[in-house]
């Protein structure tokens, strides 16, 4: 395991900070952006008081490594992950920034949240239990919870004032970006999933859903953020899946497990973890990127 210090909240005295979300600090950096994904790590909307230890350069490491994966499908917004390539203002904050931080090209972000999903799980299992529909989409009688859908769908989404991810039906997300803009979404979205979720069968894993950031640079459709990681994605173990339930997950599942069992209001603050949640969802973390990279983290 690695010895580098979990890091909650980073501290680069000088550097703009633009944006500190539920994960990633965001700085301006001249023309371009540092992103650096921190150790925190939320679960119903709320940031936890305890790092997850690797967690960032878990994210991170992913991200680059499916930017290089699909450079030749979609342009990226990467500049470098070096931090010797940095400019020299962030050069001397190296140690906290190595392996879980890029520098990125500056984008006008599309507002809109581009989810694909191969499999009926979490808020389309719930709406198609209700109506048959995913997004307003209608879908074969008879599906079982996590059962493959006939094809993947686009089933696009919005953020809305609580931070929420609000989906939207076509309709909505041409009336928010005009058609033309929405097919290309639509188009770059399906064919980012169907060559992740090759790769990933290939390694034993399913990627039941996902979801994507794109921005225009210099007015080109661009895929910014990260990139099917285990927090803006659901993946599943091959051998071990299995329909008519829900499915474990390579991600913070043992937390929201243990805040479940705990009869937390799921208001803030949230409780202390214990540390052997912290450790088995480190574990996690660390297993879906070995697993789908073929690497280990360090």
């Amino acid at each position: 395991m690695s010895d580098q210090p979990a890091i909650m909240y980073t501290d680069l005295p000088g550097l703009s900070l633009l944006n500190r979300g539920k994960v990633r600090d965001i700085y301006h950096l001249g023309d371009a952006l540092l992103i650096v994904a921190t150790d925190r790590i939320s679960a119903f909307d709320v940031v936890m008081p305890n790092p997850i230890p690797d967690k960032g350069r878990v994210l991170t490491a992913m991200s680059l490594f499916w930017f290089h994966l699909l450079r030749e499908a979609v342009p990226n917004h990467l500049i470098s992950a070096r931090v010797e390539d940095y400019p020299p203002a962030a050069r001397p904050y190296a140690r906290q920034l190595a392996g879980r931080s890029m520098l990125v090209r500056k984008a006008q972000v599309v507002p809109v949240e581009c989810v694909a999903r191969g499999y009926l799980a979490g808020s389309g299992w719930q709406e198609y239990r209700r109506q048959g529909t995913v997004t307003g989409l209608p879908l074969p009688a008879g599906l079982q919870e996590s059962d493959q859908l006939p094809t993947p769908i686009f089933t696009p989404a919005t953020k809305a004032a609580s931070g929420h991810d609000l989906n939207i039906s076509m309709a909505a997300c041409i009336a928010l970006v005009g058609e033309s803009m929405a097919r290309e979404l639509e188009r770059l979205t399906m064919e980012i999933y169907r060559l992740g979720s090759e790769h990933a069968r290939r390694q034993g894993i399913i990627l039941a859903d996902t979801k994507f950031e794109f921005g225009l640079v210099q007015g080109q459709l661009t895929l910014v953020d990260e990139v099917m990681t285990p927090d803006s994605s659901r993946f599943w173990d091959l051998k071990q899946y299995q329909p008519g339930r829900p499915q474990d997950s390579f991600d913070k599942q043992p937390l929201r497990d243990w805040l479940e069992a705990a009869g937390w209001d799921k208001e803030p603050p949230a409780p202390d973890l214990p540390p052997e949640v912290v450790a088995s969802t480190r574990r996690r973390y660390r297993e879906a990127y070995r697993r789908l990279t073929g690497k280990e983290l360090d």
